[in-house]
């Protein structure tokens, strides 16, 4: 009877039911029935409103089954629950994922691995399934949670750790692919989601390359280990999760990544570091990239006051993201990456100016570590720069030039934000050459179409100040940054070296005619390039690059933009370089008179081969064959190679050693030049900089010394009585001789107007009037001040008045207010 009575209990069991237990075995290792899941399977399709049912009931059984550690039923249950998964497609199968996904949760807080491992390959068959309709109400934090701590299993059996990783990592992937094909995808890129998503898949990448790293280059594997190795599976989904954010959402997936390479410390070194972020730019879409270069720029300000080498190891990775987006996509970021690094320059040369401060306290002499660190800062923000600048249109680099240049402490001019007031002339020196070698490695391979869109006038103004004259590698920088804008055809690199060159075709120069905006740029601002060398080849510091780099300057001045008129200013340049070493009122050392008479041989050699004149090229021939044999320290093969063959002295009569102004004049007027300005003395034209330089001002010489004031008083006058003499009464007498000096200094005058460029005339003008203006208004300024009164001046201290009265027998009164 208890028999019949449980047969008729079974038999009024729902159908449903009757059908799950049915494809259950007795013994679990047989094995899923196939024959009742085939039925199963066809009546969830043909009753698809009783898939909730038949999932409610497979995850009470399931639950059942895990709770006893009944495992083998647990596999049964699952595989079915995939198979009814991948058969059914309909509206009503919502309610029978969401019983798939508890009883997929359940398997995932078990302890035991190979359930964790069941439930991770079911949701990425889930994931894989398109839905056709989306759901409003699913969320997947539990599952991102629990993947994420997967990937951080810490089992004692590496074997069953790699496992339940790799099975973390495949979690993450399958709810970014189900998050991300969703309509309601912007769930998953919410910075509680990407804040254990991307750190897990960076801990994965790391501890395999830190494996990798211990025990060398890793071969080439194969395809199978592959696929069980955690760091090929991690940076697959990284990338795919990178390749899946939007505008909206690039951001939060980046940000991440900097909170665990500063946890970790992986700035120094930074060989993740780099690696992760060309992931990131390579796995983004481009138009995204500024993105990335504007949260790497955040992060460094926030950085800023981290260690050298942490920050040298950011900028490293601005470098490596900088390299890639140049080549897309820049945005609106060019001025921003640029100012930011100028910025951080400025920092940086403080700190390791701060650093040498206190070494110097400590009567430490040797450079210190941190100081040495702050240079690869440096360098770091050098090279970034110049590579971001080299890779930028040529549009975009001239302002970037004009921005860069705008930064360089200039006597005169108020730089935008590198504010040098600060630092002192160390610093000062620090952040010039700084900023010119970033501003090189800009200029490096720009091709101007003509000169003046390379050198306008607010950038080579300040480019050639005289406060980048100071120093000996201001001046050899500047003069580099100056060939690569001025050579446009390739030819410095044939002209390296200072030499005298037997035969300037066996160069092959490349040249074109000359332009006529090239024509205009020279006569506007010729006069600031023969300055500029003139006043380079005077300064006692030059060594030898210094005068090989004067040499290129003036051969590519030649080759890119001289015309008739040019060459002889350029000649005239080369007289008065070579009229300085003989008359030496500089003192220079003998080297440098030298090397300034082995400079002027040479450019002269290379001139009058590509002018082609033969009669000039007989006579700069002859002076140098005769130095050769007589003064062989007057070439630049010897004098740079054998520096103690030095003169005691230079002859001024031994013509033959020199270029002479009216031999040159002869050869060239014969051939159809103008040489009748030859026979003016170049004279360099003074700016308003030189006198507010700090320097020996090219005014003290060359203009006039009208040395009004004196600054002594009254007091302090000196008694300038002549001493009556026979020969100071013979001189009085004798007015012959005043007067043919006189005659001779109208005409040379009246010769100098006539002959002399306007622009030479123009410039010297302006220099006497604003010469006298200065002078008068200092002598204004001493003389024109209110009378003194006996109720007193009021003078502020500390910000208080304080009143001055003056006596009155102690005033003093004009002679006519006296009675």
């Amino acid at each position: 009877m208890p028999g019949r009575v449980c047969c008729c209990c079974a038999a009024l069991r729902p159908r449903y039911k009757r059908l799950v237990d049915n494809i259950f075995p007795e013994d679990p290792k047989d094995g899923l029935v196939k024959a009742d899941m085939e039925k199963l399977t066809f009546y969830a399709v043909s009753a698809p409103e009783k898939l909730d049912r038949i999932g409610a009931y497979l995850a009470e059984r399931l639950t059942r089954d895990v709770a006893r550690h009944r495992y083998g039923y647990v596999l049964i249950a699952m595989e079915a629950l995939d198979q009814l998964l991948m058969a059914c497609h309909s509206q009503s199968i919502k309610p029978f994922v969401e019983s798939f996904l508890h009883m997929v949760a359940k398997l995932l807080e078990s302890g035991e691995p190979k359930l964790q491992v069941l439930g991770t390959n079911s949701f990425v068959k889930f994931a894989n399934i398109e839905e056709d309709t989306p759901s409003y109400h699913r969320r997947y934090d539990f599952f991102v949670s629990r993947f994420s701590a997967m990937c951080h299993s810490r089992d004692p059996d590496p074997e069953i750790q790699n496992e339940i990783r790799i099975a973390g990592i495949r979690g993450i992937q399958g709810v970014v692919r189900k998050a991300v094909n969703d309509e309601l995808r912007a769930t998953i890129w919410e910075p509680q989601h990407m804040d254990k998503i991307v750190p897990s898949l960076l801990f994965n990448m790391q501890k395999i390359e830190d494996i990798d790293s211990r025990i060398g280059p890793p071969s080439s594997p194969t395809v199978g280990v592959k696929e069980e190795n955690p760091s090929v599976l991690a940076e697959n989904c990284f990338r795919e999760l990178l390749g899946r954010a939007t505008y909206g959402n690039m951001n939060n997936a980046v940000r991440p990544v900097f909170a665990h390479l500063d946890h970790h410390k992986l700035w120094d070194p930074n060989e993740f570091a780099v690696s992760c972020f060309k992931i990131i730019m390579y796995s983004i879409q481009a138009q995204y990239s500024h993105h990335v270069i504007q949260e790497i720029l955040g992060h460094l300000d926030v950085r800023k006051r981290d260690s050298a080498r942490v920050r040298a190891g950011i900028i490293q990775v601005l470098l490596e993201a900088v390299a890639i987006a140049a080549k897309g996509s820049i945005g609106p970021t060019v001025l921003e990456v640029f100012n930011t690094l100028l910025k951080h320059l400025r920092i940086s040369v403080d700190f390791e100016l701060s650093d040498r401060r206190n070494s110097c306290e400590s009567s430490t002499l040797s450079i210190s570590s941190k100081e040495s660190d702050e240079r690869i800062v440096q360098n770091a923000i050098i090279q970034t720069i110049g590579f971001f600048g080299s890779n930028l249109p040529d549009y975009q680099r001239s302002e970037i030039m004009m921005f860069i240049m705008s930064k360089v402490p200039v006597l005169g001019a108020t730089s935008q934000s590198l504010d040098p007031s600060n630092l002192g002339d160390l610093g000062t020196r620090r952040i010039q050459i700084m900023l010119l070698r970033s501003l090189l490695m800009v200029t490096s391979g720009y091709k101007a179409t003509t000169i003046s869109n390379a050198l306008p006038a607010p950038f080579l103004d300040p480019l050639l100040s005289p406060s980048l004259m100071e120093d000996s590698e201001l001046r050899q920088l500047v003069l580099e940054i100056l060939h690569n804008l001025i050579d446009r055809h390739d030819n410095r690199a044939k002209l390296r070296g200072i030499r005298i060159i037997p035969d300037v075709s066996d160069l092959k120069i490349k040249r074109d005619k000359i332009s006529r905006q090239d024509v205009s740029f020279m006569k506007k601002h010729g006069q600031q390039l023969y300055r500029h060398i003139y006043l380079g080849c005077k300064e006692e510091d030059n060594v030898q690059k210094n005068f090989e780099l004067l040499f290129t300057s003036l051969a590519l001045t030649t080759i890119e933009l001289a015309n008739e008129e040019v060459v002889i200013d350029l000649i005239r340049v080369a007289i008065a370089l070579q009229d300085i070493a003989i008359i030496n009122e500089d003192n220079l050392p003998m080297f440098n008179r030298c090397g300034v008479m082995a400079l002027v041989a040479a450019y002269l050699n290379f001139l009058s081969q590509m002018i082609a004149v033969p009669a000039f090229c007989q006579h700069v021939s002859k002076v140098i064959e005769t130095r050769s044999v007589e003064a062989a320290y007057f070439l630049p093969e010897t004098i740079f190679k054998d520096k103690s063959n030095l003169p005691k002295s230079l002859e001024k009569d031994e013509t033959d050693l020199f270029f002479l102004t009216n031999k040159i004049a002869e050869s060239l007027g014969g051939s159809g030049y103008n040489v009748e300005r030859l026979s003016v003395p170049y004279v360099p034209q003074v700016t308003d900089e030189d006198r507010l330089s700090r320097r020996k001002s090219i005014v003290d010489t060359v203009s006039l010394q009208v040395d009004i004031l004196s600054g002594c008083g009254v007091e302090d006058k000196v008694d300038n009585t002549e001493e009556i003499t026979f020969e100071a009464l013979k001189k009085a007498i004798d007015n012959n001789g005043l007067e043919e000096q006189e005659k001779e200094k109208r005409r040379l005058v009246i010769e100098k107007f006539q002959k002399a460029p306007f622009e030479e005339i123009a410039a010297q003008c302006e220099t006497k009037a604003n010469l006298l203006h200065d002078r008068l208004a200092q002598i204004l300024e001493l003389t024109i001040r209110p009378p003194p009164s006996p109720s007193g001046t009021m003078t502020m201290t500390a910000g208080h008045p304080h009143y001055h009265s003056v006596p009155v027998y102690e005033m003093k009164f004009p002679d006519l207010c006296v009675y």
